[in-house]
C-alpha cells in the first residue's frame, strides 16, 4: 500500500481531507483514528502533526505526506516538493513595531522570533545578514517583542489582522510564498501508486479550476466563438437540428465564467449554460 501522511489538525488539515475524497479516497470519520486503511484504493493514511510530516517523508517511514511548503523548507529532511495542492496559501514575512524597519538588511544584529528558525537563518545568510540571535518559538510570535524576547519576528502572514492587533507591520520583500503541496523523498524512484494520486489531486485541482460551458452558436459565428472558448485541447462543436446553429461544449476557467458568458452573449449565442466539474483527467 502507498502510505500518505495527512495533517491531523491546523489549517492545513480540514481542506487536506476534503481534498483526497474528492479524489476519491476514504477518509475518517473520527478524529482520534490515527491509521486508516484504504484497501480500494490500495493506499493507508497516518494522520500526523503538519511539521512533523515532512520529516517522516523523508525518513522514509511513509512514502508521500501533505505539508505546507514553509514546514517542508523548515525541517531539514530529504523531502521534496512533488505537488502544490493550492490551498492553504500564506506569505512568510518579517514584522517588527510599526515604522521601526523598512529593509531586510536592518535586521543585521537584531533578534528575531520564529517557528521557523532553519527558514529564517537560511534566507538571512542568502542577504548577508546576521542577526544577533534567532530565538525559537512554538507559536504567538506577535508577542515576541512586547515581551522583549525579540527585536524583530517572522511568520507566516495570511490577512496581517493579528500582527495590526499587536502593533506590528511587515517590512521588506516577502521570505516565501506557501501553500499546501504534496511531499516525497528526494532520494528514491517514486514510489507504487504515487502516479495514480498525483493523477487524482491534479484532477481535482482542474475541477476547481474548471467549469463546462455549454451554449448555442449561429454557425456564421462559431469560429468567433471558439476564439473566445478554446477549451483545453478544442472545444466541441456539433449540429443542431435548426441547421443554421451549432451546439459548442468548451471547458473555461471558473474565474473568468461571468465575462465569457457576457462576450458570447454580446456575440450573439443563447442558451449558455454553465456545470460545475466534480472529478476529470487529462
Amino acid at each position: 500500500m502507498l502510505r500518505i501522511a495527512v495533517p491531523n489538525k491546523g489549517s492545513l488539515s480540514e481542506p487536506a481531507v476534503e481534498m483526497l475524497r474528492e479524489a476519491g479516497y476514504r477518509q475518517r470519520r473520527d478524529s482520534r483514528e490515527l491509521v486508516l486503511p484504504d484497501p480500494d484504493n490500495d493506499v493507508e493514511f497516518f494522520f500526523l502533526r503538519p511539521r512533523d510530516i515532512a520529516v517522516y517523508v523523508g525518513a522514509g517511514t511513509v512514502d508521500v505526506g501533505i505539508t505546507g511548503r514553509d514546514l517542508l523548507l523548515d525541517s531539514e529532511s530529504a523531502a521534496v516538493e512533488h505537488l502544490g495542492l493550492g490551498f492553504a496559501r500564506s506569505t512568510f514575512r518579517f514584522a517588527t513595531t510599526a515604522g521601526a524597519m523598512s529593509d531586510i538588511a536592518q535586521i543585521a544584529g537584531k533578534r528575531v522570533a520564529t517557528s521557523y528558525p532553519v527558514l529564517v537563518r537560511s534566507t538571512l545568510a542568502q542577504r548577508d545578514v546576521t542577526p544577533s540571535g534567532v530565538v525559537r518559538l512554538d507559536g504567538a510570535v506577535e508577542s515576541a517583542i512586547r515581551l522583549g524576547v525579540a527585536d524583530v519576528i517572522a511568520d507566516v502572514v495570511e490577512t496581517g489582522s493579528t500582527l495590526r492587533a499587536a502593533g506590528l507591520e511587515v517590512f521588506g520583500e516577502a521570505l516565501l510564498h506557501s501553500e499546501a503541496v504534496l511531499v516525497r523523498r528526494s532520494d528514491v524512484e517514486a514510489p507504487a501508486g504515487l502516479e495514480v494520486l498525483t493523477r487524482r489531486l491534479q484532477g481535482v485541482l482542474t475541477a476547481r479550476q474548471y467549469v463546462l460551458m455549454d451554449y448555442d452558436c449561429p454557425i456564421d459565428l462559431v469560429d468567433q466563438a471558439v476564439a473566445i472558448t478554446p477549451g483545453l485541447e478544442s472545444p466541441t462543436v456539433a449540429p443542431l437540428h435548426n441547421r443554421e446553429w451549432a451546439a459548442v461544449r468548451a471547458m473555461v476557467r471558473r474565474d473568468q465564467t461571468n465575462r465569457v458568458m457576457d462576450q458570447l452573449y454580446d456575440l450573439g449565442a443563447r442558451a449558455i449554460l454553465v456545470t460545475s466539474i466534480h472529478a476529470c483527467r487529462l
